[in-house]
């Protein structure tokens, strides 16, 4: 088997255990690993450097790391470094339970910034130099390429920063994943010319596997394990969301603003997107592609169907059974499917170019139509901006989407004023929730808040707002009228009394 996947026989002699590479690492040193959601994550090296800092401390000696990522990384870095305090600075974007709850305790520091800005930004020295690349990879080819696994992150720029490189060897892919990504090294000069190359979701620009120095090159592990997966469950409120968006879109076609074959698709995360992809499947819309960062059982499907052509991303999110399929049926998938690097699958210049539609989640959004799409109660992060605002921003039609109420109605996702905002009113043109659609464009601040009050708030929690919005008209005026003793009056009601909804 190693002869199988380390063709570049000068990394054959630094095969070594987990444990092993792990002491490789040391206190307070810089580590930055591969991977995008679960896809593409080392595995074996990060518990491995878990159960060192667990040894340490309990010796009383101090270690922890400072970790980039190219996204998540669940619990397969994200949890198990952060459940043994070996993380002291975290960036650029989390969504494990165990790091979460450190986050908000103020014991790890967090940086949430947009995707697409991590691998520019890490070569321009803001973040300080990176000790060590921990990366997953498929196999190395003869030539010294790495060829990854289920996504491409911000290994490149990784591999090229650091001044240590721990490969990790999963077989558990086939070796036929090689040439499904396009890997652009956009550390060079013509990166602009080159991206404007991409005129279609399909089209590729770079080469197909990653490259670094060899004497980097500190050690090679050996793993054979399946990729962390979500399993997408049936929701009532996610499917009624997709419902709605369908139907605008389609009432869209009919009145010529958009064509039947709709331009490139990018979507989310989680139970609402992949509905709204699930949605997609059965609607008359023909020839689909995607141009977006995570792909999902839903966009897997409607390619198996034929009713989407391409789809390019940064990773593949996918329940079990679907990652086996893709890992079982890779050679008749990977002249369809192009995974890069999220600084090419989440640039602004080609979402803009290629006119996509996209569609993310919020926590909550206002009456004006401002998104809060990180933050509980505006203190407390839940994940990351991610690559929400790289898209939104670019669309040639934003769409935001979430359920109208959550825990058991005592929290209304549509809000006099948001308590965090990541995506401003100028960069919302649709919201749904499950009650129905509001079209924004062309309205100003007071038509924004009757739209959004009418067709997405709840109706539990839809008086509340006409009346705030009615006091707010009357006796504060201006442009875009608020209370401000009020404003955040909600969110204060459920720190005090565990529901938005206002006493009697």
């Amino acid at each position: 088997m190693i002869t199988e996947r380390i063709g570049y026989h000068a990394f054959r002699d630094r095969v070594m255990s987990a444990e092993e590479a792990a002491q490789l690492i040391n206190n307070e040193e810089t580590i930055a690993t591969s991977g995008f959601g679960a896809g593409g994550t080392p595995k074996a090296v990060p518990r491995a450097v878990a159960a060192m800092a667990k040894e340490r401390h309990a010796l009383g000696e101090p270690f922890s790391v400072r970790l980039f990522t190219g996204a998540s990384t669940m619990t397969d870095v994200d949890g198990v470094l952060a459940d043994a305090d070996a993380v002291s600075f975290r960036m650029p974007y989390m969504s494990d339970p165990v790091m979460r709850r450190k986050i908000n305790a103020g014991s790890i520091a967090y940086v949430d910034t947009h995707l697409s800005r991590m691998a520019p930004w890490a070569r321009a020295g803001f973040f300080g130099k990176i000790d060590v690349a921990i990366i997953e990879v498929a196999l190395i080819r003869s030539d010294g390429g790495l060829v990854p696994t289920f996504a491409v992150g911000n290994a490149q720029t990784w591999l090229d920063l650091a001044d240590r490189v721990i490969i990790e060897i999963n077989t558990w892919h086939t070796p036929q994943i090689e040439g499904l990504h396009d890997i652009l090294n956009t550390a060079g000069h013509d990166v602009p010319a080159t991206l404007a190359r991409i005129t279609a979701p399909g089209i590729r620009v770079g080469q197909e596997v990653l490259r670094v120095d060899p004497n980097k090159i500190a050690a090679v592990v050996i793993t054979h394990e399946a990729e962390q997966s979500i399993t997408f469950r049936p929701d009532p409120d996610a499917e009624m969301i997709a419902g709605h968006i369908i139907d605008f879109l389609q009432n869209e076609v009919a009145h010529g603003r958009l064509p039947r074959a709709l331009p490139p698709l990018q979507s989310g995360v989680g139970n609402i997107a992949n509905a709204v992809m699930g949605g997609l499947a059965n609607a008359p819309f023909d020839n689909l592609s995607a141009y977006t960062e995570v792909i999902q059982d839903g966009m897997l499907d409607m390619l198996r169907s034929g009713r989407m052509v391409s789809i390019s991303g940064a990773a593949l999110y996918l329940s079990p059974p679907c990652a086996d399929f893709v890992n079982t049926h890779m050679h008749t998938l990977r002249d369809k499917i192009v995974l890069r690097p999220q600084e090419v699958s989440n640039n602004p210049s080609v979402v803009r170019a290629l006119n996509a539609i996209t569609m993310n989640s919020a926590v909550e959004i206002d009456i004006y139509g401002n998104v809060n799409s990180t933050r509980i109660a505006g203190s407390r992060v839940q994940n990351g901006i991610g690559g929400s605002g790289d898209f939104s921003r670019s669309a040639m039609l934003s769409i935001f989407m979430t359920p109208s109420i959550a825990k058991n109605r005592d929290i209304s996702s549509i809000v006099p004023m948001v308590s965090h905002v990541d995506h401003i009113s100028q960069d919302v043109q649709i919201m749904v929730t499950e009650q129905g659609v509001a079209d924004l464009r062309g309205l100003c601040a007071r038509g924004r808040a009757r739209q959004i009050i009418e067709h997405c708030a709840h109706p539990d929690y839809r008086p509340f707002l006409w009346d705030y919005l009615y006091r707010a008209e009357q006796y504060s005026g201006g442009d875009t009228p608020h209370v401000l003793s009020e404003a955040l009056s909600w969110h204060q009601r459920l720190i005090n009394n565990g529901s938005m909804m206002p006493v009697n």
